[in-house]
């Protein structure tokens, strides 16, 4: 594998027992996704990107096929291990936020740090300053349930930069928030992306393929050239 290259798949396929039949969420899909990528999954419901999403994070494993995550074979990895890559490696968007509802705005943004063993003097730090690059400092003392969407998702993302990942992976990020708000998420998700980071979005929404630097279309659990 290229020294450039962050993710890759090979011939990955993850089947689903239903009673009788069998699901084939992700049938034979190879991919390859570089440092710096702003890569945007698309494809109709159904098509297999929830599945893919949670190949690429390190949140599930195939039925067959190999993940490799900055040059290491993950598909065979035992769940604390894939737990320890996802902390240290990939940043988590939402289209529902997942934010803690009892934490304010900086509680939320340090959570992720606490299980990387980072002092919470460090953690205050950090996450001061993650509030003042997603423009929150003003926030940072309120409740999650306190906050607008826009404000929430940025919150979210904040979060998602915890723990400095190589891979920022967002799940319809927008899809719960307004026209303009969208677009301003969208915009720090294209800052990110020029700072180095690599972004791969998921969605439906072919508007937000303008964003991308690579395109991969899904369709009946493959990709479709």
């Amino acid at each position: 594998m290229k020294a450039d290259t962050i993710i890759k798949l090979n011939n990955v396929e993850r089947f689903y027992i239903m009673g009788e039949s069998t699901v084939k969420a992700l049938d034979g899909v190879d991919v390859k996704i570089n440092k710096g990528d702003f890569a945007v999954i698309v494809g109709p419901s159904g098509s297999g990107k929830s599945t893919m999403m949670n190949m690429i994070g390190a949140l599930d494993l195939p039925t067959k096929g190999e993940i490799y995550l900055d040059e290491q074979n993950i598909a065979h990895l035992d769940e604390s291990d894939l737990a320890q890559i996802r902390g240290r490696k990939i940043g988590f968007v939402f289209q529902t936020f997942n934010l803690i509802p009892t934490m304010t705005s900086l509680e939320n943004i340090m959570l992720p740090m606490i299980f990387q063993g980072i002092d919470k003097q460090e953690r205050i730090k950090r996450a001061e300053k993650i509030l003042e690059d997603v423009k929150l400092t003003h926030r940072k003392n309120h409740l999650a349930n306190e906050l607008s969407g826009g404000e929430r998702q940025r919150v979210a993302i904040g979060r998602a930069l915890a723990n400095d990942p190589d891979v920022i992976l967002a799940d319809e990020p927008t899809g719960n928030l307004d026209t303009k708000t969208g677009a301003e998420i969208l915009k720090l998700f294209v800052n990110l992306n020029k700072k180095g980071k690599t972004i791969i979005l998921v969605t439906h929404d072919l508007e937000l393929v303008k964003y991308s630097k690579k395109i991969l279309k899904l369709k009946d659990g493959k990709i479709v050239k």
